[in-house]
């Protein structure tokens, strides 16, 4: 906006001006997020709402190696007990455990790991038991 503000109007009027001009040409239907919810409204206010958003956007942790790995772990475990097939669960608990042995031959920053590699057969067989195979 390259228009200075006439003398004698007041601000508001002048700037509700422009937006109801804006407007009308269309200047905010190609916004991303027309018409939609302001998203985490019903959220307490944080002030550092915009630098954990970032966070998120760039996959990017403040968490020390072994405490994401930790969640990783319970992730995969999770998974596992959802997993469609048992070769899903095998594939998935046979990945972790690369991960799992890897950091208990060079432990990463972070407190202690605290995990053990999976036993694949005994997750095998009470994935087969609470599935009915």
């Amino acid at each position: 906006m390259t228009e200075r503000k006439p003398p004698g109007v007041s601000y508001e009027s002048w700037v509700e001006k422009q937006i109801r001009e804006s407007t009308e040409r269309g200047g905010f239907e190609d916004l991303p997020g027309f018409g939609k919810p302001l998203r985490h409204l019903d959220r307490p206010y944080d002030e550092m709402w915009w630098i954990k958003e970032k966070m998120d956007r760039e996959q990017v942790s403040f968490l020390p190696p072994s405490l994401v790995l930790r969640k990783e772990i319970e992730d995969a475990q999770a998974a596992a007990a959802d997993a469609p097939s048992e070769a899903a669960l095998r594939r998935l608990l046979t990945e972790i455990n690369v991960r799992i042995r890897a950091a208990l031959a060079s432990p990463p920053e972070g407190p202690p790991l605290n995990r053990v590699p999976f036993d694949v057969e005994e997750q095998a067989r009470a994935w087969r038991v609470a599935h009915g195979r």
